[in-house]
């Protein structure tokens, strides 16, 4: 079976490791690094994409890229967290608690939710590791850990402080993440992924959205929702 792993990185020398005197510039290199290697991962695939390759297209050795980037699978974890990760941030770190009316609040989270899951960089992400994740196992425990696994641990936090605060029943907080975000997806994401519809449109989305919000209160909210 092939693994994750390229061959052993060769020796960098001493001057090629990024220094704390020239921060701005080492984060700047990393910055160039991840560009190309979103560029080659989402055009050529992750077998086809090699650390030589990145290497020459962003100009410099092997041996710099592995300073920045142990391995193949550390580079592609960094790069779906550089596509995903600031917008997640921006939408899991401030989500809103739970009002009087659960589903107002339920409601604005789903549709952040569904616009990242849903949008162009992240369909195409998940597109690559369902192409590549029978030859590579590893890469969908990769994609898993970076992406949904961090949205599903917040999501987690948020109904515990819900349940603590009376709007949802006790149960199982993960579950209840998991459920949530399925039900706001329903089969937008089955079809996009396919490639039969566009990115639905807002309207489509709040739509969506609120029916899973009305289902997810019936089965777990503490007050039967209002439509």
């Amino acid at each position: 079976m092939m693994t994750l792993a390229d061959s052993s990185p060769p020796a960098a020398s001493p001057d090629e490791a990024p220094s704390r005197d020239a921060l701005s510039k080492s984060d700047r290199r990393r910055q160039a690094i991840l560009e190309v290697a979103k560029d080659i991962f989402l055009k050529e695939g992750y077998a086809a994409a090699s650390m030589s390759a990145i290497a020459a297209r962003v100009g410099g050795s092997k041996g710099t890229l592995y300073n920045y980037f142990r391995s193949k699978e550390e580079l592609f974890a960094a790069f779906m967290n550089d596509v995903c990760g600031r917008q997640a941030d921006a939408l899991l770190d401030h989500m809103p608690e739970l009002g009087p009316d659960p589903s107002v609040t339920l409601t604005e989270i789903g549709v952040g939710l569904c616009a990242l899951i849903l949008s162009p960089e992240v369909m195409a992400i998940s597109r690559l590791v369902v192409a590549e994740s029978e030859r590579f196992p590893e890469l969908g425990h990769v994609f898993y850990e970076t992406g949904p696994r961090q949205g599903e641990l917040r999501l987690q936090a948020h109904f515990e402080r819900a349940i603590a605060q009376g709007h949802l029943k006790p149960g199982d907080t993960m579950r209840l993440a998991r459920r949530f975000k399925n039900l706001c997806l329903g089969d937008l994401f089955d079809r996009r992924m396919w490639g039969i519809i566009p990115r639905p449109d807002a309207e489509t989305l709040k739509a969506s959205v609120e029916e899973a919000v009305f289902i997810f209160l019936c089965a777990y909210g503490t007050r039967p929702p209002v439509r």
